[in-house]
């Protein structure tokens, strides 16, 4: 039972809409070390509206890992340049930014646990930091 919980997570109160928002101008993607089958009971749990998820286990290789990133991109004819990885967590965004690719920071407070300060702030300055996926939207113009 402790790990089916993972697939029937509830998203965060503006993800849905946000994505939504996002999606109208943007393909979004689910990116993930989570297996496929886990996001995509994930996003029909949660109403999550992904064109496209992307799991590590694809590369045989896990987050942060560069075949990840770059093997994401490369799965769309995307250019690293031409992706944005948007995290609450500072290592994926670091990994990415590294490597290229846009980055923005939307902080989960109590995702790791309620006594865990870690990715409270930004480690770097991101192409974008926003307070929820409605902010991202808004900055990103969609």
């Amino acid at each position: 039972w402790l790990t089916t919980c993972w697939h029937r997570l509830d998203p965060w109160p503006d993800a849905v809409a946000g994505l939504e928002r996002l999606k109208q101008r943007y393909i979004i993607a689910a990116f993930s070390n989570g297996n496929v089958a886990l996001l995509v009971d994930m996003a029909r749990w949660g109403g999550l509206p992904w064109d496209f998820v992307a799991s590590a286990e694809l590369f045989r290789h896990y987050k942060p890992d560069p075949q990840t990133y770059l093997g994401a991109a490369g799965l769309l004819s995307l250019a690293p340049a031409e992706v944005m990885v948007v995290a609450a967590h500072n290592d994926d965004l670091m990994a990415a930014d590294d490597l290229g690719l846009a980055t923005a920071f939307v902080p989960r407070p109590g995702d790791l646990g309620p006594n865990h300060q870690a990715n409270q702030e930004p480690a770097r300055p991101y192409t974008c930091v926003a307070a929820d996926f409605g902010d991202l939207a808004d900055q990103l113009g969609a």
